[in-house]
């Protein structure tokens, strides 16, 4: 018999993995909510990355996640112009996501097969992943490689 409690909690997380233009670094970025993303939420991610990036110029790739291209997004990056630009991929291409390749990694490792009690649990396992993931550049270089962008 298995017994579970069935709480259904769950977290999302938002994750950037960010290259300089000479391909000399790359850095991961991740961010976790309790519950699901809306568009609010992911603006201040957005925002949050500014800071990090302390004002330089930036170009982000997005999926078509609903709140990417929601009314509220388009008004929120037009107003972010002056150092961010945002390119939508092709639907129904995830292969050319470098992120998704970090999802299926994380997936394929830290996160497989586990069966937490707790939300918190899995937390802790996404951490250690994203700090392996994190300390890679091989790695987190290889993720673009396989979607075929480039600097």
């Amino acid at each position: 018999m298995l017994v579970h409690p069935f709480g259904w909690k769950r977290i999302s997380a938002a994750a950037m993995i960010g290259y300089r233009y000479d391909g000399r670094r790359a850095r991961l970025l991740v961010h976790t909510v309790a519950g699901a993303y809306n568009d609010e939420l992911l603006a201040d991610v957005l925002l949050d990355l500014r800071r990090h990036l302390r004002g330089a110029k930036a170009t982000l790739l997005w999926d078509g996640l609903p709140s990417h291209r929601s009314r509220f997004m388009q008004h929120f990056l037009a107003q972010q112009r002056s150092w961010l630009v945002a390119e939508r991929l092709p639907a129904y291409a995830p292969e050319l996501n470098p992120v998704e390749g970090l999802w299926s990694n994380i997936k394929g490792r830290e996160l497989a097969n586990r069966c937490e009690a707790t939300v918190s649990g899995l937390e802790d396992a996404a951490a250690v992943a994203v700090e392996r993931v994190s300390s890679n550049q091989q790695l987190l270089f290889s993720f673009l490689h396989k979607s075929g962008l480039s600097f």
